[in-house]
Protein backbone atom coordinates (compact mmCIF):
# COMPACT_ATOMS: atom_id res chain seq x y z
CA UNK A 1 0.00 0.00 0.00
CA UNK A 2 2.54 2.36 0.89
CA UNK A 3 4.48 2.00 -2.70
CA UNK A 4 1.35 3.24 -4.05
CA UNK A 5 1.50 6.59 -2.37
CA UNK A 6 5.00 7.28 -3.09
CA UNK A 7 3.15 9.54 -6.15
CA UNK A 8 0.81 11.07 -4.03
CA UNK A 9 3.70 12.11 -1.80
CA UNK A 10 5.18 13.48 -4.57
CA UNK A 11 2.50 15.52 -5.82
CA UNK A 12 1.72 16.62 -1.88
CA UNK A 13 1.97 20.99 -2.60
CA UNK A 14 3.31 21.36 1.16
CA UNK A 15 6.14 19.08 2.25
CA UNK A 16 6.72 17.68 5.88
CA UNK A 17 9.20 20.98 6.69
CA UNK A 18 6.43 23.52 5.91
CA UNK A 19 4.15 22.02 8.35
CA UNK A 20 6.46 21.87 11.04
CA UNK A 21 6.31 24.76 14.48
CA UNK A 22 8.62 25.18 17.05
CA UNK A 23 6.32 24.50 20.09
CA UNK A 24 6.85 26.27 23.54
CA UNK A 25 8.56 24.04 26.47
CA UNK A 26 5.79 22.49 28.63
CA UNK A 27 4.68 24.14 31.29
CA UNK A 28 4.11 20.72 33.36
CA UNK A 29 6.65 17.92 33.28
CA UNK A 30 8.34 15.98 35.24
CA UNK A 31 11.83 16.83 36.60
CA UNK A 32 15.20 14.87 34.79
CA UNK A 33 16.13 12.54 37.59
CA UNK A 34 17.16 9.23 37.76
CA UNK A 35 15.76 6.09 37.71
CA UNK A 36 14.78 3.24 35.69
CA UNK A 37 14.59 3.39 31.86
CA UNK A 38 10.57 4.19 30.70
CA UNK A 39 8.37 4.32 27.73
CA UNK A 40 6.06 6.26 26.18
CA UNK A 41 3.65 5.12 22.88
CA UNK A 42 3.61 8.28 19.98
CA UNK A 43 1.06 7.65 16.91
CA UNK A 44 1.52 10.11 14.56
CA UNK A 45 1.16 8.97 10.92
CA UNK A 46 3.63 6.89 9.24
CA UNK A 47 5.84 5.29 11.39
CA UNK A 48 9.14 5.64 9.65
CA UNK A 49 9.23 8.94 10.09
CA UNK A 50 7.78 9.24 13.57
CA UNK A 51 10.50 6.51 14.49
CA UNK A 52 13.63 8.83 12.64
CA UNK A 53 12.87 11.58 14.48
CA UNK A 54 12.75 10.38 18.04
CA UNK A 55 15.46 7.52 17.27
CA UNK A 56 18.00 10.65 17.68
CA UNK A 57 16.84 12.07 20.47
CA UNK A 58 19.32 12.60 23.36
CA UNK A 59 18.57 10.18 26.45
CA UNK A 60 16.27 8.05 23.73
CA UNK A 61 17.71 4.23 24.05
CA UNK A 62 15.35 2.84 21.38
CA UNK A 63 12.37 3.20 19.26
CA UNK A 64 10.03 0.74 17.77
CA UNK A 65 7.43 0.81 14.88
CA UNK A 66 4.76 -0.98 15.60
CA UNK A 67 0.60 -0.70 16.36
CA UNK A 68 -1.24 0.77 19.37
CA UNK A 69 -5.59 1.43 19.89
CA UNK A 70 -6.45 -2.28 18.62
CA UNK A 71 -6.15 -6.24 19.24
CA UNK A 72 -3.09 -8.23 19.48
CA UNK A 73 -4.08 -10.33 16.51
CA UNK A 74 -4.85 -7.42 13.74
CA UNK A 75 -1.47 -5.97 14.61
CA UNK A 76 -0.51 -6.80 11.10
CA UNK A 77 0.67 -3.91 8.40
CA UNK A 78 -1.71 -5.58 5.49
CA UNK A 79 -4.51 -5.81 8.51
CA UNK A 80 -4.08 -2.65 9.80
CA UNK A 81 -4.19 -0.85 6.59
CA UNK A 82 -8.07 -1.04 6.28
CA UNK A 83 -8.32 1.52 9.11
CA UNK A 84 -10.64 -1.13 10.63
CA UNK A 85 -8.72 -2.76 13.33
CA UNK A 86 -8.40 0.42 16.12
CA UNK A 87 -5.08 0.26 15.28
CA UNK A 88 -2.86 3.64 14.72
CA UNK A 89 0.75 3.27 13.90
CA UNK A 90 2.72 3.84 16.59
CA UNK A 91 6.31 4.02 17.88
CA UNK A 92 7.31 2.88 21.01
CA UNK A 93 10.42 5.36 22.77
CA UNK A 94 12.28 3.77 25.55
CA UNK A 95 13.93 6.63 27.24
CA UNK A 96 16.61 7.23 30.64
CA UNK A 97 14.30 10.05 32.40
CA UNK A 98 17.41 11.60 33.93
CA UNK A 99 18.74 12.92 30.14
CA UNK A 100 15.45 13.89 28.61
CA UNK A 101 11.58 14.53 30.12
CA UNK A 102 8.79 13.01 28.73
CA UNK A 103 7.13 16.78 28.01
CA UNK A 104 10.36 17.48 25.69
CA UNK A 105 9.43 13.96 24.03
CA UNK A 106 5.91 15.67 23.68
CA UNK A 107 7.42 18.62 22.41
CA UNK A 108 9.70 17.29 19.80
CA UNK A 109 6.26 14.84 18.75
CA UNK A 110 4.08 17.92 18.19
CA UNK A 111 6.79 20.15 16.72
CA UNK A 112 8.57 18.29 14.03
CA UNK A 113 7.14 14.16 14.11
CA UNK A 114 3.59 14.82 12.75
CA UNK A 115 0.78 17.33 12.21
CA UNK A 116 -1.88 17.44 15.53
CA UNK A 117 -4.34 19.35 13.83
CA UNK A 118 -5.11 16.49 10.97
CA UNK A 119 -8.02 14.68 11.57
CA UNK A 120 -7.01 10.38 10.66
CA UNK A 121 -4.30 11.63 7.90
CA UNK A 122 -0.72 12.93 8.21
CA UNK A 123 0.39 14.14 4.63
CA UNK A 124 -0.29 11.95 1.89
CA UNK A 125 -1.41 8.86 4.17
CA UNK A 126 -5.52 9.14 5.26
CA UNK A 127 -7.42 6.68 7.22
CA UNK A 128 -7.72 5.79 11.43
CA UNK A 129 -4.32 4.44 11.76
CA UNK A 130 -2.44 7.64 10.77
CA UNK A 131 -4.55 9.26 13.22
CA UNK A 132 -2.87 11.44 15.81
CA UNK A 133 -2.66 9.94 19.24
CA UNK A 134 -0.76 9.32 22.45
CA UNK A 135 -1.09 6.37 24.88
CA UNK A 136 0.19 7.42 28.25
CA UNK A 137 1.74 4.89 30.46
CA UNK A 138 0.87 5.86 33.80
CA UNK A 139 -0.89 8.72 35.53
CA UNK A 140 1.97 11.32 36.01
CA UNK A 141 2.10 10.61 31.74
CA UNK A 142 -1.62 11.11 31.10
CA UNK A 143 -1.49 14.37 33.35
CA UNK A 144 1.63 15.76 31.63
CA UNK A 145 0.21 15.15 27.58
CA UNK A 146 -3.40 16.64 28.70
CA UNK A 147 -1.59 19.73 30.17
CA UNK A 148 0.79 20.43 27.03
CA UNK A 149 -1.69 20.24 25.27
CA UNK A 150 -3.88 22.28 26.95
CA UNK A 151 -1.33 24.85 26.98
CA UNK A 152 -0.39 24.45 23.33
CA UNK A 153 -4.43 25.05 22.58
CA UNK A 154 -4.50 28.52 24.61
CA UNK A 155 -1.32 29.40 23.11
CA UNK A 156 -2.81 29.24 19.62
CA UNK A 157 0.53 27.39 18.41
CA UNK A 158 -1.54 26.11 14.86
CA UNK A 159 -4.30 27.90 13.41
CA UNK A 160 -6.69 25.00 13.60
CA UNK A 161 -7.59 22.92 16.58
CA UNK A 162 -5.74 20.10 17.79
CA UNK A 163 -7.12 17.12 17.17
CA UNK A 164 -4.81 14.31 19.18
CA UNK A 165 -6.74 11.59 20.61
CA UNK A 166 -5.78 10.58 24.37
CA UNK A 167 -6.23 6.26 24.41
CA UNK A 168 -4.62 5.26 27.51
CA UNK A 169 -2.36 2.83 28.70
CA UNK A 170 -4.07 0.36 25.40
CA UNK A 171 -0.80 -2.02 24.62
CA UNK A 172 1.99 -1.55 21.90
CA UNK A 173 2.66 -4.31 19.39
CA UNK A 174 6.21 -4.09 17.92
CA UNK A 175 6.09 -4.20 13.50
CA UNK A 176 7.24 -6.10 11.10
CA UNK A 177 11.40 -6.32 10.83
CA UNK A 178 10.78 -5.08 7.72
CA UNK A 179 9.61 -1.93 9.25
CA UNK A 180 12.49 -1.21 11.88
CA UNK A 181 14.98 1.42 11.24
CA UNK A 182 13.22 2.09 7.99
CA UNK A 183 14.16 5.34 7.60
CA UNK A 184 17.88 4.55 7.66
CA UNK A 185 17.77 1.60 5.46
CA UNK A 186 16.06 3.57 2.77
CA UNK A 187 17.22 6.74 3.19
CA UNK A 188 16.79 7.72 -0.56
CA UNK A 189 12.95 6.04 -1.10
CA UNK A 190 11.10 9.33 -2.43
CA UNK A 191 8.10 8.88 0.30
CA UNK A 192 11.11 8.90 3.10
CA UNK A 193 12.92 12.00 0.79
CA UNK A 194 9.77 13.85 0.61
CA UNK A 195 8.08 13.05 3.90
CA UNK A 196 10.09 12.14 6.86
CA UNK A 197 13.78 13.08 5.75
CA UNK A 198 12.40 16.96 6.81
CA UNK A 199 11.17 15.78 10.10
CA UNK A 200 14.68 14.49 11.00
CA UNK A 201 16.57 17.43 9.52
CA UNK A 202 13.93 19.54 11.01
CA UNK A 203 14.68 18.21 14.57
CA UNK A 204 18.15 18.68 13.70
CA UNK A 205 17.46 22.67 12.86
CA UNK A 206 15.21 23.57 15.68
CA UNK A 207 16.30 21.31 18.57
CA UNK A 208 20.22 21.40 18.42
CA UNK A 209 20.61 20.53 22.19
CA UNK A 210 18.77 17.43 21.89
CA UNK A 211 20.11 15.73 18.67
CA UNK A 212 22.13 13.07 18.66
CA UNK A 213 24.80 11.94 16.21
CA UNK A 214 24.32 8.20 16.95
CA UNK A 215 20.54 7.01 16.09
CA UNK A 216 19.24 4.99 19.31
CA UNK A 217 19.05 1.20 18.07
Amino acid sequence: MRALLIALALATPACAAERMVLAPAPAVDAPLAKGPLQKAVFAGGCFWGVEGVFERVKGVKSAVSGYAGGAKATAIYEVTGSGLTGHAEAVEVTFDPAVVSYGTLLRVFFSVAHDPTQLNRQGPDTGSQYRSALFPRGAEQDRIARAYVAQLGRAGVWKTKIVTTFEGAKPFYAGEAYHQNYLRAHPTQPYIVWNDIPKVEGFKRLFPALWSEKPAT
